[in-house]
């Protein structure tokens, strides 16, 4: 969440940065009046307070001496505890809602994130073709205009209507092949992440549970704000998890770490959630939405200074398995009225679908500044003493039904069968084919 520090030290600034996310300067104000009127009250009840230690000295000193104004001290320090009582209760009342709104304000955009209001305002910084052709749409839909559900039809890849039997809608059933490939994709960029060093450690592969407590999710920002897209086991109070960066974000939740052990490089495999609430009749065909899928996440706690270097390790990562599927594919600078809620800085990848005719939305790649951090508590100390509050980042590598969905269509070949794509092949048992 929000410092409220910073708030108080330049509501003006914080004010013109949630601006940009469509925010209405109005709401900043209430936090800020809400903070003041807490210290207030705050203040009114030590006062209080140290009237009644004080007054209650006086009171002992009276009866020791006989003094007949005992009496009227003592009233005077019951009167003044009532009132800090009083106090401490609005104090309470208004700490909980200044904390109720702050959960549920977004971070402040990074002042290089573009201007913009919407998805039509975001950026593309590059784009990637498998030929080294620039990209053309018209080309590369002229070639290949077969849609993912029909190729995965033909080929036993996926069943959508026993999907639907079992769960419903947009719960994928993945069968032989198209269940291996999904297999052999997580096998594959799980090895790359962890044996792989980059430009610095390699990632330790955690898996972490699909189920947790509420306190994780409102520690990414997942809750409360966003409640109507999760699912909720209400009988235990668990929360089946949207990304691994849920669970990986609260690993270090409410503990102090030493700035020699950052960054903590995790990278995940797990199966995701999502209600996709307001989505009816939106993308729902095929693999282009689903309520439950595969990812491979990478996410990162770290020092200020190595936040950035960790979001364009995450980026790169990300687009080199692309590059090995040989899928083309962009990368988008979101707009601050296009970033997610907890995020400052997004660099989103969109993988070409031939068949679709569409980009698809394969990851996210996001520096959150301290936002996640200080929901979740999490701190590391500093050189020279004192503490600071972490650098949260995380990123997709990859989700994979929009991938899979680019695979089929894209290396779809002229007989019908897909070529699978090298790299992969080993993690699928040698097959060079689908089909």
């Amino acid at each position: 969440m929000l410092d409220v520090r910073r708030l108080r030290a330049d509501p003006d600034g914080v004010a013109a940065a949630l601006a940009r996310r469509g925010l209405d300067r109005s709401e900043v104000a209430k936090l800020v009046e809400l903070d003041a009127a807490a210290r207030a009250a705050a203040q009114e009840r030590d006062e209080a307070r140290a009237d009644v230690k004080r007054l209650s000295k006086e009171v002992g000193a009276a009866r020791k001496a006989g003094d007949p104004a005992a009496d009227r001290l003592q009233g005077e320090s019951r009167a003044r505890g009532e009132q800090a009582g009083q106090a401490e209760a609005r104090a309470t009342a208004l700490d909980e809602e200044l904390r109720r709104l702050l959960l549920v304000t977004p971070n402040t955009p990074d002042a290089a994130a573009p201007d913009g209001a919407g998805p039509e305002d975001n950026r593309v910084v590059r784009t990637w073709t498998p030929t080294g052709v620039p990209f053309n749409e018209a080309a590369y839909q002229a070639c290949q205009r077969v849609p993912h559900w029909e190729v995965a039809a033909q080929h036993g890849l996926l069943d959508l209507e026993r999907g639907a039997k079992l769960s419903g809608s947009m719960f994928p059933l993945w069968r032989g092949a198209g269940a291996r490939l999904l297999r052999g994709l997580t096998s594959w960029a799980l090895d790359r992440h962890t044996t792989d060093p980059g430009p610095g450690p390699v990632w330790e592969e955690v898996r972490p549970p699909t189920l947790v407590k509420t306190a994780t999710m409102v520690a990414t920002g997942h809750l409360p704000k966003f409640e109507d897209d999760m699912y909720h086991l209400e009988r235990d109070d668990l929360w089946a998890i949207p990304t691994a960066e849920v669970p990986l974000t609260s690993l270090a939740r409410d503990e102090l770490l030493d700035a020699a052990d950052l960054p903590l490089k995790l990278c995940a495999y797990t199966p995701c959630f999502r209600r996709e609430a307001g989505s009816a009749g939106r993308d729902t065909r095929g693999l282009l939405r689903s309520h439950e899928f595969d990812k491979v996440e990478l996410m990162a706690v770290a020092t200020a200074e190595q936040a950035l270097g960790l979001q364009a390790e995450i980026l790169a990562r990300a687009e080199g398995l692309l590059r090995e599927l040989g899928l083309a594919h962009r990368i988008l600078d979101l707009c601050a009225g296009d970033l997610a809620f907890s995020s400052m800085r997004t660099f989103d990848i969109e993988v070409w679908s031939p068949g679709v005719g569409a980009w698809l939305e394969v990851s996210s790649v996001s520096w959150y500044g301290d936002y996640q951090a200080r929901r979740a508590g999490i701190r590391h100390r500093v050189e020279g003493g004192g503490t600071a509050v972490a650098h949260t980042v995380n990123g997709s590598a990859l989700a994979w039904p929009r991938v899979v969905a680019a695979l089929l269509e894209a290396h779809r070949q002229e007989d019908g069968s897909v070529r699978v794509p090298p790299p992969v092949r080993p993690w699928v048992g040698g097959l060079s084919r689908l089909g």
